[in-house]
């Protein structure tokens, strides 16, 4: 049986856009068997991918050279004689593992300078290639082959049994006519709707009958306190309270989903949940939530997209005048009310 290694992004929504490419090399090759080499807050999304059958810890930090330790995980890969490994992220780094373990084919873009630690390589045509998750199916075909359309949507799973065990886990009920919100976004303030806007958004869904629960990292708590303090009776706030994969799970038994460009973002659109994304400094031309069932809202300001971490003219004018109004009647569009 042919294996293959796949290095996985480093950020949770790359990972999902990489799962048209996992489903691909199946479809193509009976019987491959694929592992993911990632990091520990990633591993959730890909445990939910059928396609992966294990997942290796990837525990190297950003930058983080640490050649020694590279050399110690690469001689463990090599034990699982791997025939290929398909280098996702762009960096020189993220090439070393499977050199050093041997691995006879390592499939990626040219990258960093990689020649030698990626052999077979692909030449990246922004302009052919304009989406992320297009990038990453490109790495099913022989380099200079062009790209097989349509690229399915990702899709991930959430079983009823795994809902009901993360409801127990959390001591929750099962919802009716849930709404989630999702305030975070963890590249920077940029990529974040202003908390008023949540409660107020949060008030009046909470009015008309909906419960809403919130949703993020530990990060996130503050945020997710703030707007539950505006908000009456109805509005949980449940920012890390949840693990990566009891948030997919909740997501799941939302009848609608609003979050910034984040990673949650992407797990709602890889659940085929109804959902609102609110862009800011960033742009949907690159990395959009892939479901017929998202809305993307965002203002195209002459300053955005900008891809700052924070607003360089301090005021993150393009979600802060996304006013609350706009974002409800889409919601409510998207809730049939």
């Amino acid at each position: 049986m042919a294996r293959a290694l796949i290095v996985a992004p480093a950020w949770i929504g790359d990972a999902i856009l990489a799962q048209p490419l996992f489903a691909r090399l199946k479809a193509r090759h009976p019987g491959l068997e694929l592992d993911a080499l990632a990091p520990s807050w990633v591993g959730p999304v890909l445990a939910r991918m059928p396609e992966i059958s294990r997942i290796v810890d990837n525990p190297f930090a950003h930058g983080e050279l640490s050649l020694k330790k590279r050399f110690a995980l690469a001689k463990d890969l090599a034990q699982q004689h791997y025939d290929q490994a398909y280098l996702l992220p762009n960096s020189l780094k993220s090439a070393l593992i499977p050199f050093f373990a041997g691995i006879p084919q390592r499939i990626g873009f040219t990258g960093e300078s990689r020649f030698g630690l990626v052999n077979v390589r692909h030449t990246l045509d922004k302009t052919a290639l304009p989406l992320m998750v297009e990038r990453f199916t490109q790495l099913a075909e022989a380099p200079g082959t062009p790209l097989e359309r349509p690229i399915p949507h990702p899709r991930i799973s959430s079983s009823e049994a795994q809902q009901d065990a993360t409801l127990a886990a959390l001591d929750l009920e099962r919802p009716a006519r849930l709404v989630v919100l999702c305030p975070g976004a963890e590249y920077g303030p940029a990529k974040r709707w202003p908390v008023n806007h949540f409660a107020a958004l949060a008030r009046v869904l909470v009015e008309r009958g909906h419960p809403v629960w919130l949703l993020g990292s530990g990060k996130d708590k503050p945020v997710g306190d703030a707007i539950a303090a505006q908000t009456p009776d109805g509005c949980r706030n449940l920012c890390g309270v949840t693990n990566l994969a009891q948030a997919i799970d909740l997501i799941a038994l939302a009848q609608l989903v609003v979050c910034n460009d984040s990673g949650l973002m992407h797990v709602a659109a890889a659940l085929d949940r109804p959902s609102i994304a609110l862009f800011g400094s960033s742009t949907p031309e690159f990395t959009p939530p892939l479901s017929e069932q998202a809305t993307v809202l965002r203002l195209g300001l002459p300053c955005s997209p900008c891809f700052k971490r924070d607003c360089p003219f301090g005021h993150t004018d393009c979600l802060t005048k996304l006013e609350p109004a706009r974002v409800l009647d889409a919601c409510l569009s998207r809730l049939g009310s």
